[in-house]
């Protein structure tokens, strides 16, 4: 086997960021070393106590959404130049976010002359759409496009549509996000409608899609079908966060309108926990709020459920939440028809709108005999998310952009 020496340059990574990148990022990390290849992360954070962590210079109190923050890349370059003077021994830089780290890393990429493979993992359109207040969300995403192409040239303008780029302040993004990937060799998405989406609006480098994967740990482990029987209890898990854009509140509303019995147990910190909180205790709801707390919690908690919920609507491009619950043979909620292709037909419930509404009648209708039918699809699949499976695909990406055979 060819070693191969990969340094990966992310915004966000444990214990100073949180969220699916965080995952998917550590999930790979941890599987190419396991496989004997040399990995270095190049992230945001202090004092790195994992093996081949490399912590860029951060701002000590700046944080976004409780996450570190890399200051400029001019200053990460030079200080990763300084203690990597042999930079140009790594055989790719693959790069997993949009902000300072990870623009440095392109560049430095750039520099020694290294192939880059870029993961595009989010809609950053939404996040400002939804994130930030009403009157200034123009000027923040201004800001930010200004900033991006300070670094990295804009060749592909966006202009406002009636698809995606609804707003002069999505368009920006999505005009940040194309010119992003555009400066790789190969492109990764983790799904085939974000990768649409991204070469409609304008890259042009090819896209791969390869999937976010799960420790081999939880798909190897047994698990059991998930059954219900008329007039139990409902049992659901919230294990994204707790958040604007994951659509906590609408969820609750949903939830509240039920006359089934049920409970929801929900895991994760975010911008609305306490609103959430707040809601569900003057609804006198059957919610029990854990707050951020380590992800194997709440996959013990999967073990005693029937539904995994996932209630973003066009805003995810794939959901770890989704990838877990099939590790886990859990049924998945969602009102999103785009994370169809996530899972497996016949182990989810898909709303038939997004509205708390459409939520609650899904919820309500569900067939206590449909839950170990959609749970048996799940165990069927399991092993497709596990993260050898995916990460042969990475390897494959990785030959693909340093030999040059790249093909669109």
């Amino acid at each position: 086997m060819t070693v191969m020496r990969v340094a990966i340059f992310t915004d966000l990574y444990a214990p100073w960021g949180d969220g699916g990148i965080v995952s998917s990022v550590k999930a790979q990390k941890d599987a190419l070393e396991e496989l004997g290849h040399e990995v270095t992360v190049f992230c945001p954070g202090f004092q790195a106590r994992e093996r081949n962590i490399v912590t860029v210079p951060s701002h000590k109190k700046l944080r976004i959404n409780g996450a570190v923050v890399a200051k400029r890349p001019e200053v990460v370059e030079e200080f990763v130049m300084r203690k990597f003077p042999q930079f140009d021994k790594f055989d790719v830089v693959h790069v997993h976010y949009e902000a300072s780290c990870s623009l440095a890393g392109i560049r430095l990429a750039k520099m020694f002359s290294i192939p880059v493979v870029q993961t595009m993992h989010g809609r950053e359109d939404m996040a400002v759409a939804v994130n930030v207040p009403f009157g200034v969300r123009s000027v923040v995403a201004g800001w930010l496009n200004r900033m991006h192409r300070k670094y990295i040239p804009h060749e592909v303008g966006v202009r406002k549509d009636k698809f995606q780029a609804t707003t002069g302040a999505r368009a920006k993004m999505w005009e940040v996000m194309v010119n992003h990937a555009n400066a790789a060799k190969l492109v990764i998405t983790p799904s085939d409608h974000f990768a649409q989406k991204l070469e409609h609006y304008g890259v042009t480098a090819p896209i791969r899609v390869v999937s976010n994967g799960i420790p081999e740990k939880i798909v190897k482990a047994e698990v059991k079908v998930h059954k219900m029987d008329d007039g139990d209890v409902l049992k659901m898990v919230w294990n994204a966060r707790a958040s604007k854009e994951k659509r906590i509140l609408p969820f609750l509303q949903a939830v509240a309108m039920l006359k089934r019995p049920y409970i929801l147990y929900v895991y994760g910190g975010g911008n609305q926990l306490k609103k959430a909180k707040k809601f569900a205790k003057m609804h006198g709801m059957k919610a029990k709020f854990y707050g951020k707390c380590p992800r194997q919690k709440s996959l013990l908690r999967m073990k005693d459920v029937h539904l995994s919920v996932l209630a973003s609507y066009n805003f995810d491009t794939q959901g770890m939440t989704l990838l877990e619950a099939e590790a886990m043979g859990v049924p998945v909620f969602f009102c999103d028809p785009a994370m169809m292709e996530v899972v497996p037909e016949g182990s989810y419930v898909l709303a038939g709108g997004s509205d708390p509404i459409s939520m609650s009648m899904a919820l309500e209708k569900l067939p206590a005999e449909q839950i170990a039918k959609m749970s048996k699809q799940m165990i069927k699949h399991r092993k497709e998310v596990g993260q050898a499976t995916q990460t042969k695909k990475l390897i494959a990406v990785y030959k693909e952009a340093v030999n040059g055979r790249v093909k669109k």
